[in-house]
């Protein structure tokens, strides 16, 4: 993979698969979802590897140190060769306990609603 000296951070982002558009990495930037030393950065910084990052995402908080430099977009697998996630783990806590406590509206067995089955049964206990 050929790298460039420069390369705009929303083209980065984009590229490692952390926004699913460019757009939506720069937006990111322009509102302050991304910090370089605690300091908002602007989607036209240039990346360089070495820089830490915290990007928020709708669905997580990321830290991340850039590994390589990637100017397109890859699949994942190879993607996240390109950076190092360096999230504390009270963040990733913190998704796995939101992950578990996901409600699928699935109705949990033997909880809930009875089911036909469980009707006739008490149907017939009562005499009905």
């Amino acid at each position: 993979m050929p790298e460039k000296e420069k390369l705009r951070l929303d083209k980065y982002l984009w590229s490692i698969r952390l926004f699913k558009t460019r757009t939506e990495a720069a937006e990111a930037c322009d509102r302050g979802r991304v910090k370089y030393n605690g300091i908002a950065a602007k989607a036209s910084k240039n990346v360089s590897v070495g820089d830490e990052y915290e990007v928020k995402t709708e669905a997580k908080r990321w830290r991340i140190k850039v590994a390589q430099l990637l100017d397109h977009r890859l699949q994942y697998a190879q993607a996240i060769e390109y950076y190092i996630d360096i999230t504390p783990a009270e963040e990733i806590e913190r998704l796995q306990y939101q992950a578990a406590s996901f409600n699928t509206g699935k109705r949990q067995s033997k909880v809930g609603r009875p089911t036909k089955k469980d009707r006739r049964e008490l149907g017939d206990f009562m005499g009905e």
